[in-house]
């Protein structure tokens, strides 16, 4: 039994795939959030690099990853599939447990898959300065990384709740050269905004979104980079998928199920969107799950609408699953999965129902991530630790039927830099957040005003 399945690097991929030719509906556009009408591609480059915009609106199937992102990536890809061999036992399952282990990276997560992509792009065309949000900091760091790398200045907005809970985060985005800030903040007018009518706003991604926005379009030659959601992150992200379906071939196995945490939604897509061809031309019966945590139900409450990416209503507005732009998720340790909406690649295999979501709460959660850690061996991001635990009611479900699937999931991060959470839950004073569903109603209602205005 091979407990740990490697690629070498001359397999590594060489090429992005791309979902959207083969989705089962053409993609609904950006639209214009005071118009409402389609986006034109130039609208974005004031804040996306040429390249970047190109890639978003593709219908290539596959984009060749340049050498010089290939170079950096060697760094830590192809990274290893693992069999939980442990955890198959304290579960007393049949079913056979793999993970992607994505911790390895120098950021500890998947973000630096994109990160290093994008660095390289607006280098390419002479940007000299990043701007952009971070929740939990795994986003901020891999950015602050990649910026590093190609000599490009870094400026991060930090979700105040995750600034205040998580230190550490920071403090790597700084070994890295960045600037991180508390958001909201007194940088930008939206922050001083926001600040002045609530001072203990604890802030959201949203609202980080809209600080870094309006910072790229305050500072000459700089650019706003996203760590999720977007159609080119998604992109990036597959490289994750296709190593997996490299390396379980390697074995002999086919994935019955393939689980991913879902925030804006790009790891899970860099992890399942090389197999959905398969499922849909019939090749495949696997079931892809999204996981989300339950005070933050975007997949599994949330409707179908246009609406912005940000909080204040500066980004295109995007066809996508949403608790409404206004909405502000309560104060789980779970930041990188504290948004909104999701990406509108996942939104429409939601409606297809090619995937499933569900949802959890903080403490059904860690404890699923201490039996990972004290089986594995490995200190699990809270975002990841969700996954894990959808990989563990799977796998109980097994035991309790007998059937012998291969469950595999995406650890998209290590949580040495969370053990504040941990010791939260391990003193007993980890608090489950009841989803806030009145304000989120409230929040969904002044979208739903504002679409009927420009007709959407």
């Amino acid at each position: 039994m091979n407990r740990k399945i490697y690629l070498s690097e001359k397999d590594m991929p060489c090429a992005w795939y791309n979902l959207i030719p083969d989705l089962p509906e053409p993609m609904a556009p950006p639209r214009n959030g005071k118009t409402g009408e389609p986006c034109d591609p130039k609208e974005l480059l004031a804040i996306f690099p040429e390249s970047l915009v190109q890639q978003e609106m593709s219908q290539e199937p596959w984009i060749e990853i340049p050498s010089e992102v290939k170079e950096i990536y060697r760094l830590w890809r192809p990274s290893p599939l693992h069999r939980a061999v442990n955890l198959e036992k304290l579960l007393k399952t049949p079913a056979r447990i793999y993970f992607k282990n994505e911790s390895v990276s120098p950021a500890g997560s998947h973000k630096p898959n994109t990160a290093i992509a994008q660095a390289y792009y607006n280098k390419k065309e002479g940007v000299t300065r990043l701007a952009t949000e971070t929740g939990a900091g795994q986003w901020g760091s891999a950015l602050s990384l990649a910026c590093n790398l190609f000599g490009l200045e870094c400026m991060v907005y930090m979700v105040r709740v995750s600034f205040d809970q998580k230190p550490y985060r920071k403090m790597i985005m700084k070994v890295w050269g960045g600037e991180v800030v508390p958001s909201p903040s007194d940088r930008t007018e939206f922050g001083r905004k926001l600040l002045q009518e609530n001072p203990s706003q604890p802030g959201s991604l949203g609202i980080a979104i809209s600080e870094a926005i309006e910072d790229t379009i305050t500072h000459p030659g700089t650019k706003y980079s996203l760590g999720s959601v977007l159609n080119h992150v998604c992109l990036h992200q597959t490289i994750v998928g296709l190593e997996t379906k490299q390396q379980l071939a390697l074995v002999d196995e086919k994935p019955d199920i393939l689980i991913g945490c879902v925030g804006g939604g790009s790891n899970f897509a860099g992890f399942v969107f090389p197999f959905v061809k398969d499922k849909m031309d019939g090749k495949s019966s696997a079931e892809f799950i999204g996981v989300e945590p339950s005070a933050c139900p975007t997949m599994t409450k949330g409707p179908y609408l246009y609406d912005y990416g940000d909080t204040s209503g500066m980004t295109p507005l995007l066809y996508m699953y949403t608790l409404g732009h206004d909405f502000t998720p309560p104060a789980i340790h779970t930041g990188g999965l504290r948004y909104h909406g999701i990406a509108p690649m996942l939104s429409i295999l939601l409606k297809h129902k090619l995937m499933s979501a569900v949802s959890y709460t903080q403490n059904q959660v860690f404890d699923s991530a201490i039996k990972f850690a004290r089986c594995e061996g490995i200190v699990p991001a809270p975002e990841s630790a969700h996954a894990i635990h959808a990989a563990v009611v799977e796998a109980e479900k097994c035991r309790a039927t007998g059937e012998e699937k291969c469950i595999a999931f995406n650890l998209s991060g290590h949580g040495f830099l969370d053990l504040s959470a941990y010791d939260s839950y391990l003193d007993g004073k980890l608090q489950d957040f009841a989803y806030p569903e009145k304000e989120m109603l409230e929040s969904i209602e002044r979208l739903k005003k504002l679409l009927n205005k420009i007709n959407l």
